[in-house]
């Protein structure tokens, strides 16, 4: 098949990329770089099958180009991180809700597979867990910026539906949950590699709000390894899907791990989401993932524990390769 990845030199589409050349796979990939990284895809430039455009998928003739030479088109490209998100909410309700309408309407001319990549923000407030597929979306008041993220991927999982029932365009939906591991940037405020990184460096690994809200961390490798199969997967077609592990911890408790399994001797300190964010910032207290309409049609299990994703963070962080 030949694969195209909008925000391909990304962490998840690098990843992605990789594991299909593996297979033997065509693939292209468009990023314009804003939070992706070239050193993400430097390891892959001279593979067979690669073929790479730095530009953006704003710019919609290069795009319906390379929609035309795919077969499928997993698109991953979007503003991602609660930093980014709350700084520039411009950009991340433009990038996300334009960039994916461009993509769905250059793939409906000649009905090209789109799997779109969403995420567990979407469930917002709701308070119901785990979180099912099925479930109703809590999301928090426009005066929040923090929720513009959660809203422009909602808006883009119900384009992505309208085509598939108006248009009769074949879309797969993922709700991601916290994927984590090497590539990761804490630029945008990833929770993991912000914690290595401050581990290993002896500085305070910082806690924002009161450290009792919870995450489910699964690897990025689990990640890729389902979003391959729901792409062959005709069952998939106009699903939504949840993609997590259901390991869940504290921040506060991971901060503790994280500290433990670097040997750090950096000190952990809370700090007021006030002072990290805006004022009134808002957050999700708990992220818990049904899996099991995943793990019905694809099997989908994630392999890697809690302890295995923080050893392969920190073993990558160690070799300096992280920024």
């Amino acid at each position: 098949m030949r694969y195209l990845i909008t925000g391909g030199a990304g962490f998840i589409g690098s990843h992605l990329a990789e594991a299909l050349l593996d297979k033997g796979e065509e693939v292209a990939v468009i990023d314009d770089l804003s939070t992706g990284s070239m050193r993400n895809i430097e390891h892959l430039k001279a593979r067979p099958g690669l073929r790479y455009v730095i530009d953006s998928i704003m710019n919609k003739p290069l795009l319906a180009e390379l929609v035309d030479d795919s077969d499928c088109v997993v698109h991953l490209a979007a503003a991602v991180g609660v930093k980014l998100i709350v700084d520039s909410p411009v950009r991340t309700i433009v990038l996300n809700v334009e960039g994916t309408s461009h993509v769905l309407e250059c793939a409906t001319k000649k009905k090209k597979k789109v799997l779109l990549a969403s995420t567990s923000e979407v469930y917002g407030k709701a308070d119901k867990f785990p979180f099912k597929e099925t479930s109703d979306l809590l999301i928090g008041p426009p005066s929040k910026g923090r929720w513009s993220y959660a809203c422009s991927k909602a808006l883009d999982e119900f384009l992505a539906l309208a085509y598939h029932k108006e248009k009769g365009l074949p879309v797969v939906i993922v709700r991601l949950f916290n994927t984590v591991g090497p590539r990761q940037t804490g630029q945008y405020g990833m929770v993991v590699p912000n914690f290595v990184k401050q581990a290993l460096l002896g500085q305070p690994i910082t806690v924002y709000g009161t450290g009792r809200q919870s995450r489910c961390f699964v690897h990025v490798r689990d990640v890729v390894k389902a979003l391959i199969a729901l792409t062959r997967e005709p069952k998939a077609v106009g699903q939504i899907f949840n993609l997590g592990s259901t390991e869940e911890v504290s921040i506060l408790a991971l901060a503790k791990l994280v500290k433990l399994a670097s040997g750090s001797r950096s000190e952990i300190r809370r700090v007021p989401y006030d002072h990290a964010y805006e004022e009134g910032f808002e957050d999700m207290f708990r992220r818990v993932p049904d899996t099991t309409k995943a793990r019905k049609l694809i099997g989908f299990k994630p392999s890697a524990d809690l302890a295995g994703i923080l050893a392969d963070v920190i073993e990558y962080y160690r070799r300096g390769e992280g920024a």
